[in-house]
């Protein structure tokens, strides 16, 4: 089940593109937006993600941080972020377990492929606590980028 508006967001530790562990707790007393994003180099999370960098100056003067997490390897991500010149920190799901406990993940996605993170997007209050929760139900589909500003700026 996704996680929803006024839940506390379950605490993680995953490993970075640049092969270093990043916790939630990391963000302490900061705004986060976490994303959830299928695949590495495809069309629809590409335009996404270079979406988010391209807006990071504005999210940071909502005073918020950005990561963005994937099923895909470390080593795919390092290679993702350098090609598309990202400028947040993409964070391997591999096992899968935190994009289960955030209600992120498909069962089964195209082409028979298992356990591939859903798009999502939450925003965390300093606290750890979910402020917006979207789930798509279709991959093809982009977060509504103005109701995650919206709602960092409530918070101000």
């Amino acid at each position: 089940m996704p996680l929803k508006v006024g839940d506390k967001a379950p605490l993680f530790t995953l490993y970075s593109d640049e092969r270093k562990e990043v916790n939630l707790s990391d963000y302490q007393g900061r705004r986060l937006v976490v994303l959830f994003f299928p695949l590495a180099f495809t069309g629809t999370c590409t335009e996404e993600l270079c979406t988010m960098r391209d807006a990071l100056a504005d999210y940071n003067e909502l005073e918020a941080d950005i990561v963005a997490i994937s099923v895909d390897s470390v080593f795919t991500l390092e290679r993702f972020r350098a090609a598309e010149g990202l400028n947040f920190p993409l964070l391997s799901d591999f096992n899968k377990e935190v994009s289960r406990q955030y209600g992120a993940l498909y069962d089964t996605f195209v082409l028979g492929m298992e356990g591939v993170s859903k798009r999502a997007a939450f925003v965390l209050d300093g606290e750890g606590i979910v402020r917006y929760a979207e789930v798509l139900a279709s991959a093809g589909d982009q977060p509504d980028y103005s109701a995650l500003r919206a709602t960092l700026a409530s918070l101000s």
